[in-house]
C-alpha cells in the first residue's frame, strides 16, 4: 500500500495550471480499497481496515476525530480512480505529518515573513473602483490586527517595498502557534501556511484561524484584485481552474482550522 500511495501522491502535478505547463493529464491509480474509516483510536486513517501511511512512512492520522473522519470521506468519495486534486485535506494532512512537523519554528517563520509584505497592506494607485473594493475588504484586517493582535501596520501604494514597523510584526507574530509538542497546533501551523501561501496574507489567515473572517470572505479578500481584472477583461477557463483548485485548498485549511467542522 506504501508504494502504491507514494506514486498516487508524489509522482503527478496536481495544480491544473502545472499539468497544463506539462502538457500532460495526470495518470490517476484505480481504487484499491472498498473502504475508508477511522480507528478505534480516532484518530488513524484505515483502508479496509489497515493504517493508511504518508508518503514518509508515517501513519496518516488527524488530532481530532472530526478530521480523521473528514479525511477517510475524501477516500470514500473517490469513485474507480483515485484522484488526488480531489482529496485537498489529504494532501494538507501529507504535509503536515511529513514536513511541518518536523521543522514547526521555520514554518512559523516564513508566515511570520509575510507580515513583513502582507497583501493588504499594499494599496492600488488607481482606478478609484479598485481602490474601494481593497478599503473594503482589507480596512477590516487591519482593525482586526490594531484590535486583536495589538499589531499596527502602515499602508503602502503601488509595489513598492515598505518596511513595516518591527513592533507590529512581532505582535502579529505572537498569534502563530508555536507549541512543538501540540498535535493541535503543528495542524493549525500548517493550516495557517497553507491559507498565508494561497492568499499571499499572514493578516487573512490569522483572521480566518481567529474567526474573524468566514471561508467566504477570506477568499473574497485574497481574490479581490483579480476579481477586479476579471470584471475589466472577462474570465479565462485556465485561470477559473487554478481558482477552484486553490479555493479547494483553502477550504481543506479552514476545515483544520475549525477542527474538522
Amino acid at each position: 500500500m506504501r508504494d502504491i500511495f507514494t506514486e498516487i501522491f508524489k509522482g503527478d502535478p496536481l495544480d491544473p495550471t502545472e499539468a497544463a505547463r506539462r502538457s500532460m493529464r495526470p495518470r490517476l491509480a484505480k481504487r484499491f480499497y472498498r473502504q475508508a474509516g477511522v480507528g478505534e483510536d480516532g484518530l488513524t486513517v484505515l483502508l479496509d481496515g489497515k493504517p493508511v501511511k504518508t508518503p514518509a512512512r508515517r501513519p496518516l492520522a488527524a488530532p481530532t476525530r472530526a478530521l480523521a473522519e473528514a479525511i477517510a470521506a475524501e477516500w470514500n468519495a473517490q469513485d474507480n480512480v483515485i484522484d488526488p486534486a480531489a482529496m485537498p485535506l489529504t494532501r494538507l494532512a501529507n504535509a503536515v505529518i511529513d514536513a511541518v512537523t518536523d521543522a514547526p519554528g521555520a514554518v512559523a517563520a516564513e508566515i511570520a515573513n509575510y507580515l513583513g509584505s502582507d497583501l493588504v497592506c499594499y494599496r492600488a494607485e488607481g482606478p478609484a473602483g479598485l481602490i474601494a473594493a481593497q478599503a473594503k475588504l482589507w480596512d477590516p484586517l487591519l482593525d482586526f490586527a490594531r484590535e486583536a493582535l495589538g499589531a499596527h501596520f502602515v499602508l503602502a501604494q503601488g509595489v513598492v517595498h515598505t518596511p513595516q514597523p518591527p513592533a507590529a510584526i512581532a505582535a502579529a507574530a505572537k498569534a502563530i502557534p508555536a507549541e512543538p509538542n501540540s498535535p493541535h497546533a503543528i495542524w493549525r501551523l500548517g493550516a495557517l501556511s497553507v491559507v498565508t501561501t494561497l492568499t499571499g496574507s499572514a493578516l487573512i489567515a490569522l483572521a480566518l484561524a481567529a474567526g474573524r473572517l468566514t471561508l467566504e470572505q477570506a477568499w473574497a479578500a485574497a481574490q479581490v484584485d483579480e476579481d477586479w481584472n476579471m470584471t475589466g477583461w472577462g474570465r479565462d477557463q485556465t485561470a477559473l481552474d487554478r481558482r477552484a483548485f486553490q479555493f479547494a485548498d483553502l477550504q481543506a485549511a479552514a476545515t483544520v482550522l475549525a477542527g474538522g467542522r
